[in-house]
């Protein structure tokens, strides 16, 4: 009954249908592809971690993957707005570090911070707001943190570029720079 089109029920059950706006669901390889290339990606920041005995799967890169296999055409899963945007709000988490302390003040200014840098530089990229917070709360080592985003997040580019290339979803990237 769910699928039944409004228009094809009688009058009187017309007005008790909800409806919904959201896209039609994306066709069974597209769902396959992003998932598989999902799960390749995470799993490869997780062994990537495990070799460099680091931390390389933080949570912003999970939400990262999910625009760049489930949204592939999308200019936030871009990878000018994908690495520019982690790196530019990971900076913005530094440079908010020693002004204001590790604290959730300071995470709450670099998160909207990151926001405004981001579109500045024009590289929306939703997840990476929750980088700069990671940043203020978690105070990592400058040099490493920035190395191991910059390694996570061409991964995540790369894995995307690979399931693009299938055929079975959209061409990724749609633009790099």
């Amino acid at each position: 009954m769910a699928d039944t089109p409004v228009a094809d029920l009688p009058a009187s059950r017309r007005s008790t249908v909800l409806t919904s706006r959201a896209p039609a669901r994306a066709a069974a390889p597209f769902i396959g592809i992003a998932t598989l290339g999902g799960v390749v990606a995470l799993t490869l920041l997780v062994a990537l971690g495990s070799a460099l005995d680091q931390t390389v799967l933080i949570p912003p890169l999970a939400a990262s993957a999910a625009l760049v296999f489930a949204a592939p055409a999308l200019p936030l899963a871009q990878p000018r707005s994908v690495i520019g945007g982690q790196l530019i709000s990971a900076v913005v988490g530094f440079l908010v570090l020693p002004l204001g302390g590790s604290s959730f003040w300071s995470a709450a200014v670099a998160g909207g911070l990151a926001i405004g840098a981001m579109a500045l530089a024009r590289t929306p990229h939703s997840p990476a707001a929750a980088t700069s917070v990671i940043v203020v709360l978690s105070e990592p080592d400058t040099v490493l943190f920035l190395s191991l985003l910059l390694l996570g997040t061409v991964v995540l580019v790369a894995v995307g570029i690979a399931a693009g290339r299938t055929g079975k979803t959209a061409r990724y990237p749609t633009y790099w720079w």
